[in-house]
């Protein structure tokens, strides 16, 4: 049990009602999990209102509530405490309750459009080659060192980060590579955590169903470097136009990566094949297993981070050579015909492009570039016509289909996604509603040596369709599709 009075530390309290020296159980922003001696945070979300189950919340035995507007009521023997945010409220509160385990950590951010979780993910598995227990909180899943947990949102909620972080602290974890979303910085759940690092990968069209603007966008992944500490590194890819913005204000360590421009970590492209990368890092040459521009970002993020928090560089670069790519990212088998059929996670304009840019670097163009892309429902509209037009643009071939519908209609979305194709691209682009018709469709159309792009899904194993979730997995599917055996 803790005390009331020690779970508000570094809360911006505007006043109490009641006494803060109760024993407490747990804390909860879900009145539907309120158990007795519970603490109830009220959180103003986007579809509901914690305010408004403020009493719900008592009657289930809430003993304490944290809100930003006392209700008209007050219950006696409830100890009612208004702040000036409940959401920033939360993250302190948890941090606290979980006795501030990011303290005990050495936790690293890492924030931007694309390339979070591929980061991420690499970081986890060099440093566990490397003999550390590691701990991470990705888009695909929560580890902590070798147990795995599923993930639910790209920055979890203020208690479950804490709670996973607790986790780690307990089982010895002392590195832990986290996936900062903007929507997470935006509701201060990474409030009261302490971060010895940042990093900003780039910034490119996304999330702007939720961000009334760019700017916003912008500025929301800023305000993540602007709370970093004196004694914090931030590291920050200087060949985006935003990169230099991200650090302009930080307290932290400030450190660059580029491909294009000088920086502390700098990294030139000498081979770029299906099979891998040749890197020449810092002067020193490097092979590995992932392929792309995009992927000799992610890294030279990966390697700086590494040096930064004290590895040695040509460790670094050994361990760098052993790295298999993440689940979703670049995946790609090759049938017994030859075909190659490739998923990664593309959702954005930006990430679609690389990913085009990347299999026409390498391919020879004596075959066919086959994309299967659609465009979630209920997310930002504006994206939809840019990415069809650029998968028409840069594939021979284009089936547009479902992604995650959710509550719109997939054929509405697709219609949306044809007005950016141009008169000329035409010819090239079908539209196949049914997600797995497209992708068998995609494979009939095939001849030996061509490629498939299945993008947008990745590594979610899902598709969600009038609020259901249905088994769905594009790796799965194409593999049964073009048959079992693999080269």
């Amino acid at each position: 049990m803790s005390i009331l009075k020690d779970i508000l530390y570094k809360v911006a309290i505007e006043s109490v009602t009641g006494s803060t020296e109760i024993a407490i159980n747990k804390i909860e922003f879900d009145s539907r999990k309120i158990e007795e001696n519970d603490v109830f945070v009220a959180i103003r979300g986007t579809i509901s209102d914690g305010h408004d189950f403020i009493e719900k919340a008592i009657e289930l035995g809430a003993t304490a509530v944290i809100c930003d507007t006392l209700p008209l009521s007050l219950r006696k023997g409830v100890t009612y405490v208004c702040v000036n945010d409940t959401n920033a409220a939360l993250a302190f509160i948890a941090a606290n309750y979980f006795e501030n385990p990011s303290n005990g950590l050495k936790l690293v951010g890492i924030t931007g459009t694309n390339g979070k979780t591929t980061i991420a993910s690499l970081l986890y598995q060099l440093f566990k080659k490397a003999g550390f227990k590691v701990g991470l909180l990705s888009t695909v899943k929560i580890l902590v060192d070798d147990v795995e947990y599923k993930a639910t949102h790209t920055t979890p909620d203020s208690i479950t980060i804490n709670h996973f972080l607790k986790e780690m602290v307990n089982a010895g974890v002392e590195y832990c590579f986290m996936e900062v979303s903007s929507h997470g910085i935006h509701q201060k759940r990474t409030e009261g955590l302490h971060f010895v690092g940042g990093v900003f990968t780039n910034l490119s069209h996304d999330h702007l169903d939720y961000h009334p603007t760019f700017a916003e966008y912008r500025d929301v992944k800023k305000a993540f470097f602007d709370q970093l500490a004196t004694n914090a590194f931030a590291l920050s890819n200087i060949d985006d136009k935003n990169g230099q913005v991200m650090l302009q204000n930080t307290k932290a360590k400030k450190l660059t990566y580029a491909l294009k421009s000088y920086a502390d970590y700098k990294a030139q492209i000498l081979e770029n094949q299906l099979s891998g990368l040749l890197l020449k890092i810092n002067g020193n040459e490097v092979w590995v297993k992932l392929i792309g521009t995009f992927n000799a970002y992610n890294l030279l993020a990966i390697y700086g981070i590494a040096i930064e928090l004290g590895l040695d560089s040509l460790e670094v670069l050994r361990l760098m050579s052993e790295l298999e790519s993440v689940s979703g990212r670049f995946q790609f088998i090759v049938s017994n015909s030859n075909i190659t059929a490739i998923v990664d996670y593309a959702h954005t304009p930006d990430a679609l492009e690389n990913v085009l840019n990347t299999i026409n670097d390498v391919r020879t163009k004596n075959e066919q570039l086959i994309t299967v892309v659609g465009c979630g429902g209920n997310r930002d509209t504006a994206k939809r016509p840019i990415m069809a037009g650029i998968a028409s643009e840069l594939s021979d071939k284009v089936i547009l289909t479902s992604d995650n519908p959710r509550n719109e209609e997939p054929e509405v979305i697709i219609q949306e996604m044809e007005k950016g194709v141009a008169a000329q691209n035409y010819k090239k682009v079908l539209a196949i509603t049914d997600r797995l018709q497209a992708i068998k469709t995609a494979c009939q159309l095939a001849q030996p040596n061509d490629i498939i792009l299945i993008a947008g899904k990745g590594h979610e194993t899902y598709q969600e369709i009038k609020g259901v979730r249905h088994d769905f997995d594009d790796m799965k599917n194409v593999k049964e599709i073009l048959g079992q055996l693999l080269k």
